[in-house]
């Protein structure tokens, strides 16, 4: 895993129970206030609260903000593989990184995984499937977007970093160690040397260098104490989840302060 790179906040605003114009200033606020990455999530019912509230669809959303911001990097956390054909999502995300670009390289990040919310599967008309043969579909998409995007005129205007998300050892993160530049999970800080070990296993086993890795966990209910032992642990992208319409932007910044010290030490 990659120790010497920056410590790193992500925000991720819940696309639910807000008008959009909500998000777009928050987008805007949070770009000045200097977050590193801005999440939004893929589904298309809220997650909390109420069931049917207000909801906004993700792909969508990312081209707004891929033209409204200048600095900040963006993407899902994490898009669903299931969603959409596999070429269609390479494709998409090229258009994504070169409109972000402004004549330099684009900031679009594939955060992707298997998909777990029966809810959106049966009122969309997808298979459901099980977790199995959604991580199949997972490692077997995975294969095609980095196809497509070879082929694809023009191509990315980088390598577009791919964050898959997940802790399984014997499938999600064998795909973790073939794909992800970023690897995000929720597990705790003792956690953490277990599973990189069995990346680079899987690494090993199938060719594929994990030196670069970069860890990502999530702060949502945690304090700094933990924050310090994800850090110890190897983390160095960090996300909060943000709530609006009251968005909590004093909180964003006491983690964009103890980023900063973090990067101090290093």
């Amino acid at each position: 895993m990659l120790l010497d790179t920056p410590v790193r906040l992500g925000v991720q605003l819940q696309p639910q129970h807000s008008p959009y114009g909500a998000f777009r200033d928050a987008v805007r606020r949070l770009e000045d206030m200097g977050v590193d990455i801005l999440f939004n999530w893929d589904h298309f019912f809220p997650l909390t609260g109420d069931p049917d509230g207000l909801h906004f669809e993700s792909w969508t959303m990312l081209a707004a903000w891929a033209e409204q911001t200048e600095r900040v990097e963006f993407g899902a956390l994490v898009n669903c593989n299931s969603y959409r054909n596999a070429d269609l999502q390479a494709d998409m995300a090229r258009t994504i990184d070169h409109i972000s670009a402004k004549g330099g390289t684009g900031r679009f990040i594939l955060g992707t995984g298997a998909g777990w919310f029966e809810r959106d599967y049966d009122e969309y008309g997808y298979e459901f499937g099980t977790p199995g043969t959604r991580l199949k579909d997972l490692a077997e998409g995975m294969d095609r977007i980095e196809a497509r995007w070879a082929k694809l005129v023009p191509p990315p205007t980088r390598e577009i970093p791919v964050m898959i998300g997940g802790k399984g050892e014997q499938k999600t993160l064998r795909i973790v160690a073939k794909h992800a530049d970023i690897w995000h999970s929720f597990v705790h800080p003792e956690e953490i040397a277990h599973k990189v070990g069995v990346i680079d296993a899987w690494g090993e086993r199938d060719g594929h260098d994990t030196s670069q890795l970069i860890i990502s966990n999530e702060l949502q209910r945690r304090d700094e104490s933990v924050a310090d032992d994800l850090f110890d642990a190897g983390t160095r992208l960090f996300t909060l989840g943000f709530q609006g319409p009251d968005w909590d932007f004093a909180r964003v910044q006491q983690w964009l302060d103890w980023r900063d010290a973090k990067n101090g030490t290093l």
